[in-house]
């Protein structure tokens, strides 16, 4: 299949942002009164979906987007402190130069992504979509392609989560799994994605395809 949209996630798909995430998760979990998590735990939860996830820490529903914004706003002044994964920024210019369309789908903030990615990879996406739930992105994907002016079977949502799985088959387009990021791609395979990329090289697929 051939994909003309490539649209990311941005945490745990292009930003290695996990170790920042569990060097405030048990900062925002005092904060805002759910479990601390040590090493061996955090670990074990990247076999777990997101629901699953909050259900073990004690997190309702509610409480998530407070936690969200308070994960942002720490991530807003210690952005210098996270780095794309490698080969990252090689694949996002060789899918622009071979005419691959790009998008950023993010719960994080618009601001965070762009500092993270600097001004030159930034400018390669046509939009972002930033700052949602994560249970809300389907809404935000169907936007993008909308826009884009795409045929949906040649749009693909590229994520780490299996919430990411579920909104774009929401979305109705095609559900790009990374083994790189938070969940494990045995968790991400629970939701049958289409594509499946071992490393960020293995994005390169896509410009061969457009």
């Amino acid at each position: 299949m051939s994909y003309r949209l490539a649209i990311f996630d941005f945490d745990g798909t292009l930003a290695d942002s996990w170790p920042f995430f569990m060097s405030v998760f048990n900062e925002i979990a005092d904060q805002h009164g759910f479990r601390r998590v040590d090493a061996a735990q955090a670990e074990q939860l990247r076999h777990y979906g997101p629901r699953d996830i909050m259900r073990h820490v004690g997190m309702p529903a509610w409480k998530l987007p407070i936690a969200s914004r308070s994960f942002i706003d720490r991530m807003r002044g210690a952005t210098g402190r996270i780095a794309l994964f490698d080969g990252i920024a090689h694949t996002l210019h060789e899918l622009d130069r071979n005419g691959v369309r790009l998008a950023v789908v993010s719960s994080n903030a618009e601001d965070n992504v762009r500092h993270v990615l600097g001004p030159e990879l930034a400018g390669l996406m046509g939009q972002y979509e930033c700052g949602m739930s994560i249970f809300g992105k389907a809404a935000r994907i169907r936007k993008v392609v909308r826009r884009a002016t795409v045929p949906a079977i040649q749009a693909l949502y590229v994520g780490d989560q299996t919430t990411d799985g579920d909104a774009a088959r929401r979305a109705g387009i095609a559900f790009g799994a990374v083994g790189w990021g938070y969940a494990s791609i045995e968790a991400l395979r629970r939701v049958a994605p289409e594509c499946e990329f071992g490393t960020p090289a293995d994005l390169l697929s896509l410009a061969s395809q457009a």
